[in-house]
């Protein structure tokens, strides 16, 4: 962790963090990173959910996480998962940032929430971020991201004390429903597209499937790069949708989020638009295909899964559009969201046709 200077200011009340309550749980957490001594909290982002801070302590910089603010739907947000994931995986060839400490007292920050160390690096998140790199560079950070998923996908939970970290099997059926729930819960508008896409993907969802680790929204910009030689992913971020699932799935979602140079519908979904569009990245179809030689899995019903992630993700999205129209969120850019939705499901009932008319 890196240091810090001593004279920082007294920390102000940001959204969703009040100074005064996290100072106390600091001093009494982690004394040996305040020290009594100022300190200072920055909003980095609200993400597509929870809310990420970087707190500048006496002695160290780091990070902490919480939900969002407003109404949580059940089982999301779970800020525990997230610290057990990250925690059980540190030592692996999966990298991850070292967890500090997790909070369960609601008197703090009235939710849960976690602490861990900040890791060096870049988040690419836009266009720009991605512009400045050379096409090789593009390259192999595409490499590294595909590989980092299949090693993630290699990890045997039961190595990891993992083994109860979910129900592996019929997971994408589980999942639909509880997709499924979210919408009914979250939705701002009727869409009967939904409901055709939800009842269709029940009709298709495969007899078999591998199950590992999942991540549940592996994607470049929730990743930290390592720009000081050749790009390579020093640490993956954003854990709350990990559980044990089908792999295909997290594939799926990781190029459900991909941006291929033609494809300009794509604008439309605002998260990391353009990021993968430069000369040097390759198209998400390689994507697949490299991940595929890398774990030697089947990928015949890929369509499925990306009917799945696209629903997945109108669902997700509809949730920011929820809290941005009742002025919870924390960022900017996802004034958007709602408009993506609408073209997420009609993009999942066209990979089902491609998958039908086989």
């Amino acid at each position: 962790m890196s240091t810090c200077p001593r004279d920082l200011p007294t920390a102000n009340d940001l959204p969703g963090l009040p100074a005064a309550n996290t100072e106390k749980w600091l001093r009494e957490t982690l004394p040996d990173l305040l020290d009594g001594g100022p300190w200072q909290a920055e909003l980095i982002s609200g993400g597509l959910s929870n809310i990420t801070y970087r707190l500048r302590l006496p002695h160290a910089t780091v990070i902490l996480r919480r939900p969002p603010l407003g109404e949580v739907l059940p089982s999301a947000h779970d800020m525990k998962r997230e610290y057990r994931v990250q925690t059980a995986l540190a030592g692996t060839d999966v990298p991850v940032p070292r967890t500090l400490a997790l909070c369960t007292d609601p008197d703090v920050l009235g939710c849960p929430f976690y602490v861990m160390a900040e890791v060096p690096g870049a988040v690419l998140r836009t266009a720009q971020d991605t512009a400045g790199l050379t096409p090789e560079a593009r390259s192999a950070l595409a490499d590294g991201l595909v590989g980092t998923l299949a090693d993630l996908h290699s990890v045997k939970p039961s190595s990891v004390g993992l083994a109860d970290f979910g129900r592996p099997y019929g997971y994408c059926a589980r999942q639909i429903s509880r997709w499924g729930d979210q919408w009914q819960r979250s939705h701002t508008r009727v869409l009967p597209a939904m409901d055709v896409l939800l009842n269709r993907l029940s009709d298709h969802v495969p007899v078999h499937s591998d199950a590992s680790i999942v991540h549940g929204d592996y994607r470049l910009d929730n990743t930290i790069v390592d720009l000081g030689g050749p790009p390579r992913i020093a640490g993956v971020l954003d854990w709350e949708l990990s559980t044990l699932g089908d792999p295909l799935a997290d594939l799926a979602m990781t190029l459900t989020y991909w941006h291929d140079r033609d494809d300009t519908d794509r604008a439309l979904v605002p998260v990391a638009v353009g990021v993968t569009t430069p000369e040097g990245f390759p198209s998400s179809r390689q994507v697949a295909e490299q991940y595929a030689v890398s774990t030697g899995r089947d990928l015949s019903l890929l369509p499925f899964y990306l009917a799945f992630s696209a629903m997945k993700l109108a669902v997700i999205l509809e949730g920011v559009h929820a809290r941005y129209i009742g002025g919870q969120t924390v960022s900017e850019g996802y004034e958007g969201a709602g408009d993506a939705v609408p073209f997420l499901v009609s993009k999942g009932l066209q990979h089902l046709r491609s998958l039908e008319h086989r």
